[in-house]
């Protein structure tokens, strides 16, 4: 019977025995290495069970519940009273751990989390999925259970760790709003009066409030969660303050009037490096790295940022590498206040005199130079090239610290410039299967040798992969015509058909 869209059902007998409850399968697990752990704590005039293990959990004790209701579940339950000040002591540890290591902003975050700002860090750490794994790794090392998520604002990060699926969630940039829809509301952080309303209203999960029109959204949960959902979202700006950490060295200067020239600019660096540089001396450190903070008027922050190649306190050097840097301060209607912090420091002790003083010749130290060709080209392009132990060419050589002396090379004639990646060479004429090629073109040339010496033999390394089990390369030295010399290299021993497919190919050139 149908009446206004609506179909009545009869009413079950209210002395019918009930349905029993549907019985939970909990999957086997290895046995527990301890009783189950249940922490409680006073709320209101009763004490509850604030958090549970997952054994205690498969027992049927969950938050919330009242701790002698869980002492009659449970016999042999490990309660534990509940610790709030040294639960907030360990979070805070961790989140001065992640400034000092994975990024210069982080927090602790509502309901026992972090916060960690990965904006303009990522790289430093292979990505966001890859930094996020090794965090996981390194709470299962530390004895934690993580759930770490990646969203374009702090409000999505916290609702996506805490109540989506999977130890690990990343949202795609640009995504938020379709990976919060199938969340509860609870997880944008209201009120209980707004959740209470939500219920009422109907309003269940994120999607449910994302087609609803502001106004009539603000009347029925308040102003407070709209304010939460547009935060979430992106709509509004939801800033972080970071765990300052009050053992990295920090100057500060405050100006009585605003600047903005380059040379009022510079000698405030110079004042900061003064004294930077006495605190640094005291602690006995060197800085490797060093953040400058202009605030503006207008209350934005201008920062730029050097590193050094090893630990220093020289206020010149220092001074010379921030000059660099002025050019890329925008000091807008004016800089009223700066901080200058080392992030990274090293331990400098005391420098030896003794070959000086005794009129030894003392050799420059390169760290002042890579410094400064660093700061104009970057970091990564300043490199030396060192040698590894490998027959194969392009495995034989790597990039090392442009400070450190590489070992001794071996005595093996290489060309001066080799190319990472070998080129292919076209109508080859060479006699198999010993003698050098006698023509051959390369990038659209052709080139008529004269002169050529070899074969060097080199074998494929079998241990790296499978494919070069029974590879072979012979490599020449040729003189063309012209009197250029290179070096090409054949696939193969011309006899067996397994070790190579008698390619030719040119891998670097001679002067």
């Amino acid at each position: 019977m149908r009446e206004l869209g609506r179909r009545s059902e009869a009413a079950s007998h209210p002395y019918k025995a009930a349905t029993p409850a549907p019985r939970i399968s909990v999957p086997a697990t290895k046995p527990l290495e301890h009783a189950p752990l249940a922490l409680i704590d006073k709320v209101g005039r009763r004490e509850e069970v604030v958090a549970a293990c997952d054994g205690a959990r498969a027992l049927g004790v969950h938050p919330g519940m009242a701790a002698t209701h869980a002492r009659a579940l449970v016999s042999d339950l490990d309660f534990r009273p509940a610790e709030p000040q040294a639960d907030a002591a360990l979070l805070d540890r961790l989140a001065l751990l992640a400034v000092r290591r994975w990024s210069p902003i982080a927090a602790v975050s509502p309901s026992d989390g972090l916060w960690i700002d990965l904006a303009g860090c990522e790289h430093l750490h292979g990505g966001e999925e890859r930094f996020c794994r090794r965090l996981i790794a390194f709470c299962r090392r530390a004895g934690f259970t993580a759930r770490v998520a990646v969203a374009d604002t702090p409000g999505a990060a916290h609702a996506l760790a805490r109540y989506g699926r999977g130890d690990l969630i990343r949202a795609e940039p640009g995504a938020t709003a379709s990976a919060l829809a199938p969340l509860p509301i609870v997880a944008l952080r209201l009120a209980p009066s707004a959740l209470s309303a939500a219920r009422r209203f109907g309003f269940e999960t994120v999607a449910d409030l994302l087609p609803v029109a502001r106004g009539p959204l603000a009347r029925r949960l308040g102003l407070p969660a709209i304010t939460r959902l547009d935060q979430a979202l992106g709509a509004v700006a939801e800033p972080i303050t970071p765990r300052e950490d009050a053992d990295v060295p920090l100057v500060e200067r405050r100006l009585l009037e605003p600047i903005g020239t380059a040379e009022a600019i510079e000698q405030v660096m110079g004042d900061l490096l003064r004294d930077l540089a006495g605190v640094l001396q005291e602690r006995g450190l060197g800085a490797r790295a060093l953040r400058l903070t202009g605030l503006r008027v207008d209350g934005t922050e201008q920062v730029v940022a050097v590193g050094t190649s090893r630990p220093t306190r020289e206020v010149p050097h220092l001074l010379r590498l921030l000059k660099l840097k002025i050019e890329r301060i925008d000091p807008g209607m004016g800089l009223e206040q700066f901080w200058l912090v080392a992030p990274h420091t090293e331990l400098l002790d005391a420098v030896d005199l003794g070959a000086v003083l005794a009129g030894e010749t003392l050799v420059r130290d390169s760290a002042r130079l890579v410094d400064v060709i660093a700061g104009r080209i970057g970091p990564r392009a300043v490199f030396r090239v060192a040698p590894v132990e490998s027959h194969v060419p392009e495995r034989a050589v790597a990039r090392s610290d442009p400070n450190e002396t590489p070992g001794p090379w071996p005595k093996w004639p290489r060309p001066i410039r080799l190319f990472a990646r070998p080129e292919p060479l076209a109508r080859v004429m060479a006699l198999m299967p010993d003698q050098p090629p006698r023509r051959f073109e390369w990038r659209g040339k052709t080139y008529k040798i004269v002169a050529g010496d070899g074969p060097e033999r080199v074998h494929g390394e079998w241990w790296r992969r499978d494919a070069e089990v029974w590879a072979v390369r012979d490599y020449y030295r040729v003189e063309d015509d012209a009197g250029g010399r290179y070096w090409v290299f054949r696939r193969g021993d011309g006899f067996e058909e397994d070790t190579g497919d008698l390619s030719w190919w040119m891998h670097g050139v001679f002067g």
